[in-house]
């Protein structure tokens, strides 16, 4: 117990350096910083939860192992590799690190829709499925608005699409599973996919828009209360309509 409020307290620490460095300035401090947040909540789950979701453990490691590839590849093209070739390998340091978060988000949204009946879905939630269908193509569209006048990679606008389709399926699929389950477990589930949404439509502002460290720390904020609501929903146990009480897999 007094480990886990260790690395507890080391998370809180490392928030709270990151927000004092964004706001002096020092950006690459504070991306490194920022990347190690989400690696550190993986290893407090890995230790420490016992019943431990699969399907959600492949999530927290592919979107930590993209965090933690990011500062590696940052550091050693800054340090390393001449303007020229480095421009080529952040290329490929983009099409890798958005490939390993289109991974993870694809693993928690398995995790969602893996406990739901989708029969009774289709059944009962017609209307809620066509308004959300409707409202995710909407804002596919605005943000693919947002980032196209701004591309720098060939494939980049094809990534930008199936990233904000996946996170936008997260949401939505979240959001049918409180409804069909209406506990608190697929509540927490809910309202952490949707800080993960509002965090990941800052970062397109932040990257494409403006980069202002108060839309990087709001970011920043929003990803880590995701995770924290994210992480308490997977101690849970559903607990809904009679149902037998199980875990996901």
């Amino acid at each position: 117990m007094n480990k886990s409020k260790i690395l507890v307290g080391c998370v809180l620490s490392l928030y709270v350096l990151f927000a004092f460095f964004e706001a002096i300035g020092q950006y690459t401090i504070a991306f490194h910083l920022d990347s190690l947040i989400i690696p550190l909540i993986t290893l407090i789950y890995i230790l420490f939860v016992k019943n431990k979701s699969r399907l959600f453990l492949l999530f927290l490691l592919f979107y930590s192992i993209s965090d933690i590839f990011g500062i590696v590849t940052d550091n050693l093209l800054y340090y390393y590799v001449p303007y020229k070739e480095g421009f080529i390998l952040y290329e490929y340091d983009y099409y890798i690190g958005t490939g390993l978060y289109i991974m993870a988000y694809i693993f928690l949204f398995i995790k969602i829709a893996y406990s739901l009946s989708l029969p009774y879905v289709f059944k009962n939630y017609k209307i809620h499925l066509v308004v959300l269908t409707i409202l995710n193509i909407y804002l596919i569209y605005v943000l693919q608005l947002i980032v196209e006048p701004h591309l720098s990679y060939k494939h980049e606008f094809g990534f930008e699409l199936i990233y904000n389709l996946i996170m936008l399926l997260v949401l939505s699929a979240s959001l049918i599973n409180f409804f069909y389950r209406d506990n608190k477990k697929s509540l927490y589930l809910f309202i952490g996919s949707l800080c993960i949404v509002f965090s990941e439509v800052l970062d397109i502002a932040y990257i494409y828009i403006t980069q202002r460290s108060l839309i990087n720390f709001l970011g920043t904020t929003l990803a880590l209360g995701a995770f924290y609501f994210y992480f308490q929903q997977s101690k849970l146990l559903y607990e809904s309509n009679g149902e037998k009480n199980y875990m996901i897999p």
